[in-house]
């Protein structure tokens, strides 16, 4: 076999190595960011008119469209659910199926990704803006740790901002399986809570908000590391390379939230 022929044989394998190669070098910066991010929440104190700030902006402004999603999946779970309960003579177990739904997996899962195209698109464009216009140079040039007054705030304002939207999302959750189920449907209202206070666990509630705080660490780093080496990125420098990036930290939020959320329910059920 010639040199050519070979080269061209081993290419594949090569490109293959490649791949794998800087998805490991991607993977293991993004969690030295995360715990560089984390250390600088603490050390020195934290900045908490910045976190205070964030909360706002990732937490209270979010509450608008956690309300109106939460609604319409609640409503949307109890229409299903009764018609096919109903089959089996079972829709008094409406109440149960809307809320195990809602706590354990709907709740966290699109509680995460609602942020994430709201708050989450913001941080890595205006990272990435900062990046690229070197006012994260600057900062570094007055002695000014970038971790600390960029990063570590919005991490600190998930922290608190995810569980407390998730349980926003789950009461209006259910509440919207009630109007379906109640008010639209006929079910009896005391049999829809009953069934939900004899089914829904503390294990159930606890599970949900430990997705939340996950889902809280991955969304904001991943965002904020996107944005943060806009300037890294092969695909060009400037308004590209932001676009790029915000797209990249959306769609790969999403696809980690998915990701994770399987994995956590595989050790919590």
């Amino acid at each position: 076999m010639t040199q050519t022929a070979l080269s061209l044989f081993l290419a594949p394998f090569a490109a293959v190595g490649r791949a794998v190669l800087t998805f490991v070098a991607e993977l293991g910066g993004l969690f030295i960011f995360l715990l560089q991010g984390l250390w600088r929440i603490a050390v020195p104190a934290p900045s908490w008119t910045k976190i205070v700030q964030q909360v706002y902006f990732i937490g209270v402004k979010s509450i608008f469209v956690i309300v109106l999603i939460g609604l319409f999946t609640g409503m949307v779970l109890g229409l299903q659910g009764y018609y096919t309960l109903v089959k089996f003579g079972s829709e008094g177990l409406l109440g149960a199926a809307v809320a195990l739904s809602i706590i354990r997996e709907l709740g966290p899962v699109l509680t995460a990704i609602m942020i994430t195209g709201r708050a989450g698109s913001s941080m890595a464009a205006e990272l990435g803006i900062m990046r690229i216009s070197e006012q994260i140079d600057a900062l570094t040039t007055m002695d000014i740790n970038p971790m600390r007054f960029l990063v570590a705030p919005r991490l600190a304002a998930a922290l608190i901002c995810f569980p407390l939207l998730t349980a926003i999302f789950d009461v209006v959750g259910i509440m919207g399986g009630y109007i379906s189920g109640c008010v639209l449907l006929g079910i009896n209202p005391g049999v829809y809570f009953d069934r939900i206070d004899a089914t829904v666990e503390l294990a159930d509630i606890t599970g949900g908000f430990t997705k939340s705080l996950v889902f809280a660490l991955l969304v904001t780093a991943i965002c904020c590391y996107e944005g943060y080496f806009t300037h890294t990125r092969p695909g060009g420098f400037g308004a590209k390379g932001v676009s790029l990036a915000t797209t990249s930290a959306v769609v790969l939020s999403c696809v980690v939230i998915l990701v994770a959320d399987y994995i956590l329910t595989s050790f919590l059920l």
